[in-house]
């Protein structure tokens, strides 16, 4: 009688272990998390929940630093860190804040992040996440300006967002000029698009913008980090392309 319930108990705890495992049916709305605190949110927010709405199987909800602290993350798919600033979103998030984006990250969560939210994610500050190994080049002249640009896209941004081209126009705004960290306790990430183009205002030398890396994904833990150095919530007709980084992010491509 003994064993019978000892073996019961231990396929209810199996049962359980497994039932934790399996990821959220795909028929669910995916739960995404917009940053909307001191460093980004404002307009930025605005235009992603014009893109992610519920009408194409997402649910957004805006978040506070504070709440991230308080492990808020765990109540969601994917958190999405928009433009604004990079430091201030990482001093405000704090180091509880940091602590608790990686954690979600290492137990599947996902990542994306748009222009702060990029220099954010990157191996290169002491208030980023180093989630994805880049490093920032010409750090002294981040203000280079705004204004179009021209992506040239690689093989894996070509199949993200099944188009046939290899140039995208969108909209710049002073975003980091990514480049491989070499960090070995990151994975190294896929380039998906690079600057074809650029802009050097400001004092901002030529010749540096183009061939950076403007789309990167990667891995941390289990999770999905996705960087984007432009602003295509900002760019008309992109807001299915927002979509796809999205599902990526949240593996429901």
């Amino acid at each position: 009688m003994r064993l019978f319930l000892a073996l019961c108990l231990c396929c209810v705890a199996t049962y359980h272990c497994r039932a934790e495992e399996q990821p959220r049916a795909s028929t669910e709305p995916l739960r995404v998390a917009i940053y909307d605190d001191v460093g980004g949110g404002g307009k930025g927010s605005a235009n992603l929940e014009r893109a992610l709405t519920k009408e194409h199987g997402f649910a957004t909800t805006r978040v506070k630093a504070a709440d991230i602290r308080a492990g808020i993350l765990d109540n969601f798919d994917v958190v999405i860190h928009p433009g604004g600033s990079g430091g201030g979103q990482g001093r405000t998030l704090g180091e509880t804040g940091l602590t608790q984006e990686r954690q979600f990250l290492r137990k599947g969560g996902g990542y994306v992040g748009i222009c702060a939210g990029a220099y954010l994610a990157s191996a290169d500050y002491d208030w980023s996440l180093h989630v994805l190994d880049a490093k920032v080049l010409d750090r002294k002249h981040w203000a280079r300006g705004f204004g179009d640009v021209e992506l040239g896209l690689a093989q894996p941004g070509q199949q993200l967002f099944d188009v046939k081209s290899e140039r995208l126009p969108v909209y710049y705004h002073q975003g980091p000029l990514l480049a491989p960290a070499g960090k070995e306790d990151i994975p190294d990430y896929e380039e998906v698009a690079t600057f074809a183009t650029e802009i050097a205002k400001n004092g901002a030398p030529e010749g540096v913008m183009k061939g950076c890396t403007a789309l990167a994904r990667g891995t941390f833990g289990a999770g999905r980090v996705f960087c984007v150095s432009p602003h295509p919530e900002k760019s008309e007709n992109y807001d299915e392309a927002i979509r796809k980084i999205v599902r990526w992010a949240a593996k429901r491509e």
